[in-house]
């Protein structure tokens, strides 16, 4: 509908579009229904993959590519870090949740960071696939020297600065 409702061929201008209207319909309370299957994962990013595609001169390129070029991230990349943004906000106490009620969160640490949390045991299979179980050992596995635990802004910054392979191979 961007690419019909839109006389512009300005490929910034169209993006912005997508990134404004669709991006946010995509992604709208992730940390609840994140998808855990691999085709629900391939179905959700096909939507991004099919309009950068459309878009002149972007055609031929592979999806990295033009995400890469267009400056985008993969919507389960965005997803991860909206999943540890949220982890954060728990245990630092900034949302008004109980974090024991989500998370065992470990008092003492051998390697890694000091926030290391630990994985419940759940015989529900609803739970094994909530935001709690999911995120653990993504958290868990976030690199020290390049991690900022001082702020929620900071954090969101290192998460940008961390390599994507980490954050995606976690799960």
């Amino acid at each position: 509908m961007i690419l019909r409702c839109f006389v512009s061929q300005n490929v910034n201008l169209l993006v912005r579009a997508f990134v404004v209207y669709v991006r946010p319909l995509l992604e709208y309370n992730s940390s609840v229904w994140s998808p855990s299957l691999k085709r629900d994962v391939t179905l959700i990013e096909q939507v991004q993959r099919r309009f950068t595609k459309r878009l002149r001169g972007y055609r031929d390129l592979s999806y990295h590519d033009r995400l890469n070029k267009l400056n985008l991230e993969t919507l389960e990349l965005r997803r991860v870090k909206s999943d540890l943004v949220l982890c954060y906000k728990i245990i630092f106490d900034i949302v008004h949740l109980n974090k024991h009620d989500f998370f065992d969160i470990s008092t003492t640490t051998t390697r890694g960071h000091q926030f290391k949390i630990y994985k419940r045991f759940n015989s529900c299979s609803v739970r094994s696939h909530f935001f709690c179980e999911r995120v653990v050992n993504i958290w868990n596995r976030l690199p020290v020297d390049s991690t900022d635990f001082g702020s929620l802004h900071r954090f969101r910054n290192s998460l940008d600065a961390i390599d994507d392979k980490i954050l995606v191979d976690a799960q």
